[in-house]
């Protein structure tokens, strides 16, 4: 079984009961989640041995992240503890043809004033084979993107495996400070996901014929964007998700992943989603892909399997997935009756 170690911050989720909105609601549901931490917990499900790294305060929030995590598998022993405060993001989630909105409070959190002195990835990477973090990571300011290239000089010393999902956050930083810091970062990773739109936002690498804001997107634009990323920085796969958005309930959903070293483009198949909770969906697709490289399936057998892992998620409120091994690889092999299991 191999070691994966994710980096990133975990935040508490404040949200209106069922599809309130900010303005109406006088009670929040209180979870946790984050980028890599449901990355974490999606391969924690899967059976594999994952530690999630950040920094979280000493008190009894900064503690109820870290159950949060531990409650399914996480391994937090390399969680670094101090600051003053957990990051929180308030989440109102959308209804037909209203879109969701997620509103962030996360200056002067742990992780955003941490110090690269803080973490040790020697000793953090000891017998690792994998290291995963996203775009989100290195927004939270100069000292992050510093960490960040810190963790990935030292996992590519020890020939780690690295994974980073774009995830660009216009509400964290700008389109030229994200291509400035990605551009550093991403001449360190050997897998990239991205969806739609990140590698516009990020890199001005666009994909021909295609409307995101309509729900059209043409496929073949993207073996291009694909492979204009891997010939960039050198990636031995790159994962593009496909969203077809028709309401904030209805999207349909699919993927491309691309191996470079073979030429091979696969698509997975379409899926018709009647979406529950959205968010956390790209992080599923991440950590569905990872196990299933990790576990040597095929390009084709791993993005479906990715794809399969991220439109369960989609049916599951809160930031994290809980769908098992088996769940996804039924759904993957073709039935999607939702018929009850008895």
């Amino acid at each position: 079984m191999a070691k994966i170690v994710t980096f990133g911050e975990v935040m508490i989720r404040l949200q209106p009961y069922n599809y309130e909105r900010f303005v109406q609601a006088d009670h929040l549901e209180f979870t946790f989640g984050g980028g890599e931490a449901n990355v974490a917990v999606s391969l924690a499900n899967y059976g594999q041995d994952v530690a999630f790294v950040t920094k979280l305060p000493a008190h009894a929030i900064g503690q109820a992240a870290v159950n949060s995590l531990r409650r399914y598998g996480v391994d937090t022993s390399k969680i670094v503890r101090g600051g003053d405060r957990v990051g929180i993001y308030f989440n109102e989630k959308g209804a037909s043809q209203r879109p969701s909105v997620c509103i962030y409070d996360r200056a002067h959190s742990a992780i955003q004033e941490a110090r690269p002195e803080d973490f040790d990835w020697n000793a953090i990477f000891e017998g690792v084979e994998w290291f995963h973090f996203t775009g989100i990571t290195p927004a939270l300011g100069a000292n992050v993107v510093e960490i960040c290239r810190q963790a990935c000089k030292a996992a590519k010393a020890k020939g780690i495996k690295i994974s980073c999902d774009l995830n660009y956050r216009g509400k964290l930083w700008t389109r030229d400070e994200a291509r400035a810091a990605m551009t550093d970062l991403c001449q360190y990773v050997d897998v990239c996901i991205s969806n739609e739109e990140d590698a516009k936002d990020v890199f001005g690498i666009e994909a021909e014929a295609t409307d995101i804001t309509a729900g059209e997107l043409n496929k073949e634009g993207y073996k291009s964007v694909a492979k204009q990323l891997a010939d960039k920085f050198g990636f031995e796969k790159v994962a593009i998700t496909l969203r077809e958005s028709k309401s904030a309930f209805d999207n349909d959903w699919s993927a491309m992943l691309y191996d470079a070293a073979s030429g091979e483009y696969c698509f997975s198949k379409l899926y018709h989603l009647h979406i529950i909770d959205r968010i956390g969906g790209g992080d599923s697709f991440g950590g569905g892909l990872i196990y299933a490289i990790l576990s040597g399936k095929s390009t084709q057998d791993a993005v479906e399997f990715a794809v399969a892992a991220s439109a369960l998620k989609h049916s599951v409120e809160g930031d994290y997935n809980f769908a098992t091994i088996a769940e996804v690889e039924k759904l993957a092999g073709g039935d999607a009756s939702g018929r009850v299991q008895r």
